[in-house]
C-alpha cells in the first residue's frame, strides 16, 4: 500500500506456477529460459544489495534517536525558564504601573465628585429660584413668563429624583406640585370667568392672558388641558342644544340642513375670535366639529325613536344624504387627529369599494327614492375609503333603514307587477330568427334596479341593511323566475298538471300532442336566453354583494338558491322544445310500427315515416338554433336530451314491428340509417355554417342508433342453426336480457315452440359472469334496454340540472 507496484512478484496472491506459465506459455518460448533465468539471478542480486544497505544504514539509528530526544528535553527546559523569566517581569512591571496611577485615579474620583456637586449646586438654585419666582408670578397671573418658566423649573426638578430622602428637597418637589395644582385652579377659575357655564350672554373673550395660560396648561397635567377643552366645547354648543331642542320645529329631519349650517358659522366665528386664543396643536376647531357630531348623532337618535312612525324613506334619505355630505366636507377640512386619541372613539372606516357600476350612477334616475331637489345634489361618486368621519353622525339612521328595505320591497313588488302587466299587454316577443333569441328587456331593467339600489344601500350603511336588501333581492329573484320566466312558458295537452321532469319525459302512445307555433318556440327559446342571463347576472350580483357588506357578514351572503330557480327554468324550456320536437316525431313512429313489414317486396327510398321525422327535424331545428345562438351549451343540451329521448323511442316502436320479413329488415336498416346521418347532422342541420358536431352528443347518437342497427341485422339473420343464431345474437348485442332477445324474436315471426327451444339455449349459450362479481354486475357491461335507457335520461336529467 505504501509503495505500489505492477510486478506481479509483489501481489499477495503470487501464484508461482501461473508465474511461469505467463513465462512460458509455450514449448517454443523454453529456448529462452537461460536468459529469463539469468534476469532473474540479477534481479535476486540486487534486491540482496538493497537489503544489505537498509540494513548496515539502519545500525546507529538508535543512539541517534536517543542522543536528538535529549537536546530536545535541553531546549525545553530552557525555554520553560525563559517563560518564567518573562512571567516575573511582567508581574513586577504590573505592580510598578499600579503604584503608578493609584494617586491618578483619586484625582479622577475626586474631579468626577466635585463637578457632579457642583452641578447639582447650580441645579439647586436654579429650583430654589425658580420656585420662588414660580409662586411670585403664578399671584400675579404672570403665564407668559410662568409656561417658560415651569417646565424649566419641572426639568430641573427631575435631576433631584435620586434625592428626594433629602427633606430641603424633598420640600421643593412639594412647593413645585402646589404651584402646579394653584396654576390649574387658577386657570380654569379664568377660564370658568371668561366663559361661565351658566348664563344666556358671553361676558368674557379671548385675551392674551388666557393665550398664555393655555401655553401653560400645555405644561401641566393633561387633565386640565382636557378640562378646558370640555368647558369649553361645551359652552360653545350650549346654544345649539337649545336652538335644536327634541321639541322644536328646527330639529325634525326635514330641516337637517339648519343643523350643519349653524355649525359651519360657529367655526367660522370660532376662528375669527378664537383661533389665535388655543395652540394650534389643540386642533379646537377640529375637536368642536367632532362634538358637534356626537351631540348631533345622540339627538338625532333620541328623536328619531320617539317619532319613528313619522319618518318616510324620501325624508330619511334626505337627511341621511345631506348628513353624508356634511361628513364629506369634514374630511376635506380636518385630518381626523383628534378621532385617535382619548377624547373621541374614532368610527369604523369603511372597507374600499370596488363597485363596478359607479359610472352608471351618474346618469341614474332616483326620482322614485329621494326628492328630486335631493337628486341633484347626490354626490356622484363613492365616500373616500379612509374619510375618518364616515359614520360619525350618520351611524345613527342606520337603525331606521328598514323603512328604506321596506320601501324598496315595495317598490320591487309593484316593478314585478308591471312587469307581468306589459307581458301579458305586449304579448310574447316577436319572432327574430336573425338576430336570435332576445333577452327580455324587463330582466335588464330589474338588475338595473338592484345595481342602483345596492350601490346607494352600501352608501347607507354596510352592515346587517345589506343583509336585509340581499334577502329582498333574493325573494324577487324567485317571483321574476316564476312569475315572468315559467309563468308564461307555453302548456302542453300533456303536462296541464305542471312542468316537471317526470311528466315532460312520459310517453303517451297514440296521445296526440298539439304543436307549439313558431311565435311559441321564439317565447321558450327567449325566456331559455333570459334565464341563462338572469343566472350568470344573479352570480356577478352576489359577488358585489360580498365586496359591498362587511367582511363578518359576507358569509350570510347566498344566492345559490336563486341560482338553482333560473337552472330550473333553463332545464324546464329545455325540456319544452324536446318535448314538442319529440311530440310531432310521435305519429310518424306509430305509422312505422303498424306499417305491414312482412308484406315489403322490395327495399325503395327511405319510408314515409323517415321523411316525416325529417321533416320536423328541419322546421323546428333550425329556429331552436338560431333563438339560441347567444347560448349555444344550451342548444347542444337541447340536442343530447333530444337524442336520449328520441332514440329509445325509436328502439322501442323498432320491436313492434313484428313480423318482419328480410326484405322489410333491409328497408328498416336503410331506414334507420337515414335517421342516424340526419341525427349526427342535427346541430348544423338547416345550416349555411356547417359545425362538427359536439363529441358528446355524436357518441350518444352513434352509440343508440348503432344499437337499432344490430338490432335489425340480428332480426336479418337466419335463426338456423339456432346455436349459431344465438351466438351471433350475443356478438352484435351483447345484451344478456332475455326480454330483449324474446323481442327479437317476436320481430322474426317465430313460433311460441321454437321461441321456447331458442330461449333456453340462449340461457345456456350467455357468457357466465366474472368470479366475485354478480350478474348485476355483468348486465351493467352489456347494452342498455329501452327500460334502461329511460331511467338514464331521468338520471342525466338530474345530473344537469344540479350542474346547472
Amino acid at each position: 500500500q505504501v509503495f505500489p507496484s505492477q510486478d506481479p512478484l509483489d501481489r499477495a496472491d503470487f501464484n508461482a506456477v501461473e508465474y511461469i506459465n505467463a513465462l512460458f506459455p509455450t514449448e517454443q518460448s523454453l529456448a529462452n529460459i537461460d536468459e529469463v533465468v539469468n534476469k532473474i539471478r540479477l534481479k535476486i542480486r540486487r534486491l540482496d544489495d538493497n537489503i544489505r544497505t537498509v540494513v548496515r544504514g539502519q545500525t546507529n539509528v538508535g543512539q541517534d534517536g536517543r542522543q536528538a530526544l535529549e537536546e530536545a528535553q535541553k531546549a525545553i527546559q530552557q525555554l520553560f525558564g525563559k517563560i518564567k523569566d518573562i512571567k516575573d517581569k511582567a508581574e513586577k512591571s504590573e505592580q510598578m504601573v499600579k503604584e503608578i496611577t493609584r494617586d491618578i485615579k483619586q484625582l479622577d474620583h475626586a474631579k468626577r465628585h466635585l463637578t457632579t456637586s457642583i452641578t447639582t449646586l447650580n441645579h439647586l438654585h436654579m429650583l430654589a429660584g425658580g420656585v420662588d419666582s414660580l409662586e411670585a408670578m403664578t399671584r400675579r397671573r404672570q403665564y407668559g413668563e410662568v409656561a417658560n418658566l415651569l417646565q424649566g423649573v419641572v426639568n430641573v426638578l427631575e435631576h433631584f429624583n435620586k434625592y428626594m430622602g433629602i427633606p430641603q428637597i424633598r420640600q421643593l418637589s412639594e412647593r413645585v406640585k402646589a404651584a402646579q395644582n394653584e396654576l390649574g385652579q387658577q386657570i380654569l377659575a379664568d377660564f370658568e370667568e371668561a366663559f361661565p357655564s351658566q348664563g344666556t350672554k358671553r361676558t368674557g373673550g379671548p385675551s392674551n392672558v388666557l393665550r398664555d395660560a393655555c401655553l401653560v396648561a400645555n405644561v401641566l397635567d393633561p387633565r386640565i388641558k382636557q378640562e378646558i377643552i370640555k368647558k369649553f366645547i361645551k359652552q360653545h354648543l350650549s346654544e345649539y342644544l337649545v336652538l335644536f331642542q327634541e321639541n322644536q320645529d328646527v330639529a325634525w329631519l326635514d330641516k337637517i340642513d339648519r343643523r350643519y349650517a349653524w355649525i359651519k358659522r360657529q367655526l367660522v366665528d370660532y376662528e375669527e375670535k378664537y383661533g389665535r386664543m388655543f395652540p394650534g396643536e389643540w386642533c379646537m376647531t377640529e375637536r368642536i366639529a367632532v362634538e358637534f357630531c356626537h351631540v348631533t348623532r345622540a339627538e338625532l337618535s333620541k328623536i328619531m325613536r320617539t317619532r319613528a312612525k313619522e319618518i318616510e324613506v324620501k325624508l330619511l334619505l334626505f337627511a341621511i344624504q345631506r348628513t353624508t355630505n356634511f361628513e364629506g366636507l369634514l374630511a376635506k377640512r380636518f385630518s381626523g387627529c383628534t378621532l385617535a386619541d382619548g377624547t373621541v372613539k374614532k368610527p369604523e372606516v369603511p372597507p374600499p369599494s370596488t363597485n363596478p357600476f359607479l359610472e352608471d350612477e351618474t346618469g341614474a334616475e332616483t326620482d322614485e327614492i329621494v326628492m328630486e331637489k335631493s337628486d341633484t345634489d347626490k354626490p356622484k361618486k363613492p365616500k373616500v375609503p379612509d374619510n375618518p368621519f364616515h359614520g360619525i353622525v350618520s351611524k345613527c339612521f342606520e337603525p331606521h333603514l328598514y323603512v328604506y328595505i321596506e320601501s324598496q320591497d315595495k317598490n320591487l313588488g309593484e316593478l314585478i307587477d308591471r312587469f307581468v302587466a306589459d307581458f301579458k299587454a305586449q304579448g310574447p316577443p316577436k319572432p327574430n330568427v336573425d338576430e336570435g333569441g332576445a333577452v327580455l328587456p324587463s330582466c335588464a331593467d330589474l338588475f338595473v334596479y338592484y345595481k342602483k339600489c345596492m350601490v346607494q344601500c352600501s352608501q347607507l350603511s354596510t352592515g346587517e341593511p345589506m343583509i336585509a336588501l340581499t334577502t329582498i333581492f333574493q325573494k324577487y329573484l324567485r317571483e321574476y323566475a316564476w312569475k315572468i320566466l315559467s309563468g308564461n312558458l307555453p302548456k302542453t295537452t300533456s303536462s296541464s298538471g305542471g312542468l316537471t321532469i317526470t311528466s315532460l319525459l312520459k310517453e303517451k302512445e297514440g296521445s296526440e300532442v298539439a304543436k307549439f307555433t313558431l311565435e311559441e318556440l321564439c317565447l321558450i327559446c327567449s325566456i331559455l336566453s333570459t334565464a341563462e342571463y338572469c343566472l350568470a347576472t344573479t352570480q356577478q350580483l352576489e359577488e358585489k354583494l360580498k365586496e359591498k357588506v362587511d367582511a363578518s357578514l359576507m358569509e350570510r351572503i347566498n344566492l345559490t338558491g336563486e341560482m338553482d330557480t333560473f337552472s330550473v327554468v333553463i332545464s324546464n324550456s329545455i325540456q319544452l322544445l324536446v318535448q314538442d320536437l319529440d311530440a310531432a316525431c310521435d305519429p310518424a313512429l306509430t305509422a312505422m310500427s303498424k306499417m305491414q313489414w312482412q308484406n315489403v317486396e322490395h327495399v325503395g327510398d327511405q319510408s314515409p315515416y323517415v321523411t316525416s321525422v325529417i321533416l320536423h327535424i328541419k322546421q323546428n331545428v333550425p329556429i331552436i338554433r338560431d333563438n339560441l345562438a347567444s347560448t349555444r351549451k344550451y342548444f347542444t343540451q337541447f340536442c343530447i336530451k333530444f337524442a336520449n329521448s328520441f332514440i329509445p323511442k325509436f328502439i322501442n316502436h323498432l320491436f313492434k314491428c313484428k313480423p318482419i320479413s328480410m326484405v322489410g329488415a333491409e328497408q328498416l336498416l336503410l331506414d334507420t340509417h337515414s335517421l342516424k346521418m340526419v341525427l349526427l347532422d342535427l346541430p348544423s342541420i338547416g345550416s349555411q355554417v356547417v359545425r362538427k358536431a359536439p363529441a358528446s352528443y355524436t357518441k350518444i347518437v352513434v352509440k343508440g342508433m348503432t344499437r337499432a342497427e344490430m338490432i335489425l341485422k340480428v332480426v336479418m339473420a337466419p335463426h338456423e342453426p339456432p346455436v349459431v343464431f344465438v351466438d351471433n345474437y350475443i356478438k352484435l348485442l351483447s345484451d344478456c336480457s332475455t326480454d330483449t332477445f324474446q323481442k327479437i324474436l317476436d320481430m322474426k315471426g317465430l313460433k311460441r315452440s321454437e321461441q321456447s327451444s331458442m330461449l333456453d339455449l340462449f340461457r345456456l349459450r350467455l357468457p357466465a359472469p366474472p368470479p366475485g362479481g354478480d350478474s348485476a354486475g355483468s348486465l351493467s357491461l352489456s347494452a342498455p334496454t329501452p327500460e334502461q335507457e329511460s331511467s338514464r335520461i331521468r338520471k342525466l336529467e338530474k345530473l344537469i340540472k344540479k350542474r346547472l
